[in-house]
């Protein structure tokens, strides 16, 4: 019936701080607590089945290299000021990962690593929008998303 019943509980006294204390209050404040409650519910993601979690400290140096690689190239290419060189772009890159807990973890990925953001992902064609501060070779960027990130999330997560 109250899938949080301590969260419920604080709705009901917050409700009742907000408005005049009476016994309408306590029963309307309730029912908020109780729809709030089962609303939260519902939004509530399965929980993500790793198949093979050891990998992960394995995928996790990777990004950390990866991160430190790219802040020093951001870095280069902003302290060098060389405006005619530098071309920025948007990227679709295909994708054959549909756990949706992977998904995320691509898209926190790709977000992290300074000169790259994760824009759009369609659903229905399994492709992600991204935008690269520098795109010099798309199917570089495309490769190397597919196979430093993506492979490795697919044997995590499959």
């Amino acid at each position: 019936m109250l899938p949080y019943p301590i969260l419920s509980f604080f709705l009901v006294i917050m409700w009742l701080l907000l408005n005049e204390f009476g016994l309408g209050h306590l029963v309307l404040g309730a029912l908020v607590a109780m729809f709030a409650g089962w609303a939260l519910a519902s939004l509530r993601p399965d929980k993500p089945k790793l198949k093979k979690w050891y990998l992960l400290p394995k995928l996790l140096w990777v990004i950390l290299i990866d991160i430190g690689r790219s802040n020093l190239a951001v870095a280069r290419l902003i302290l060098q000021g060389t405006r005619g060189s530098r071309r920025s772009g948007f990227l679709l890159v295909p994708l054959d990962i549909e756990d949706p807990t992977a998904l995320a973890i691509l898209a926190i990925i790709l977000t992290s690593m300074p000169g790259s953001a994760w824009l759009e992902y369609d659903s229905g064609d399994k492709t992600v929008l991204i935008h690269v501060f520098d795109l010099i070779d798309e199917a570089e960027w495309i490769s190397t998303i597919k196979q430093r990130y993506e492979a490795p999330l697919m044997e995590i997560f499959a």
